[in-house]
């Protein structure tokens, strides 16, 4: 049987965590008015027992390989982080705003790779970064008169902390640390750091709530595991685009579940950062050729 390549498999993957994060995202929504801290508690909850199970059954132990603790770490408490701000910017902004401002992780991640993992970033990927910002700021309408603003504005900081902990998967990923181990970690560390404000700040909830919450949680582990096998499986700038592939979900399913169009400015704002994706993509591919000989011609 042909081995499938790496960056197909990652691409698949990434799609499939468009999806799985699009009705997370519905479903945290549709819970109602909760905390954002007691929803992602929940949302989290599951993912800790499936990872769990997944571990047991691997025999691969719950231990991370060494040196990869302060990674695991960096990526369970900025995630985190993210998560909770995500979750806000969800019950103040409509479902396909609060989706496309936290799909700016992939710029952010460009960025930090650049940074932590030194990897290259060109004229090209700089202008996309840029233009994509450009972007968010007809999402987000900067004004004082604009209610939304501080909701979007903390959507936007739930993608740069999404950026940052996808980074540390990428590094885990390269040191060959389990994506389960990963998963299992993020979503332990999540829950403890919640429990504080659920025991203090607890609302009570319905059953029709408490179950939409489990599934999104149950959706969000599809999410995790296949984001973390698609950064493992490619770089960022190979497969980043298709994280956009949820804006469409996003739109699509906040159309039809919770009747919400979004406004001219929202959507010229995913026009621009969604080309700014496509453009990237495309000139990451024509480089790729020339990079790869590049590097088998240093080999030599």
């Amino acid at each position: 049987m042909p081995r499938i390549n790496p960056k197909y498999r990652a691409i698949v993957y990434m799609i499939l965590s468009a999806f799985c994060f699009a009705v997370m995202n519905l479903l945290v929504r549709m819970s109602g008015d909760l905390p954002a801290f007691q929803k992602s508690f929940f949302r989290n909850l599951v993912a800790v027992f499936f990872a769990a199970a997944v571990l047991l059954k691997s025999r691969k132990g719950f231990l991370w390989k060494k040196g990869n603790l302060k990674y695991i770490f960096l990526r369970s408490a900025i995630g985190t982080i993210g998560i909770v701000c995500n979750f806000y910017a969800l019950g103040n902004i409509p479902l396909s705003d609060a989706s496309m401002l936290n799909k700016m992780s992939p710029f952010f991640v460009i960025i930090f790779s650049f940074f932590i993992l030194k990897e290259k970033l060109t004229l090209v990927q700089g202008l996309a970064v840029s233009g994509a910002f450009i972007g968010t700021l007809f999402i987000i309408k900067p004004s004082f008169h604009n209610v939304e603003l501080i909701p979007s504005a903390i959507g936007l900081l739930g993608g740069l902390c999404a950026g940052f902990a996808y980074t540390m998967v990428r590094i885990l990923g390269k040191r060959e640390e389990a994506g389960p181990k990963i998963v299992f970690y993020f979503s332990a560390f999540s829950c403890l750091s919640m429990l504080p404000f659920l025991i203090f700040d607890y609302h009570h909830m319905e059953w029709q709530q408490l179950l939409m919450l489990l599934g999104a949680g149950l959706a969000a582990t599809g999410g995790q595991f296949s984001i973390t096998a698609a950064y493992s499986n490619a770089p960022a700038r190979e497969i980043s685009v298709y994280d956009y592939s949820q804006i469409i979900f996003a739109t699509m399913l906040g159309l039809f579940f919770l009747g919400e169009m979004p406004d001219i400015y929202s959507v010229i704002g995913y026009v621009v950062i969604c080309a700014m994706a496509v453009l990237t993509f495309i000139y990451n591919n024509k480089l790729g050729p020339f990079r790869n000989k590049g590097e088998k011609a240093k080999k030599k």
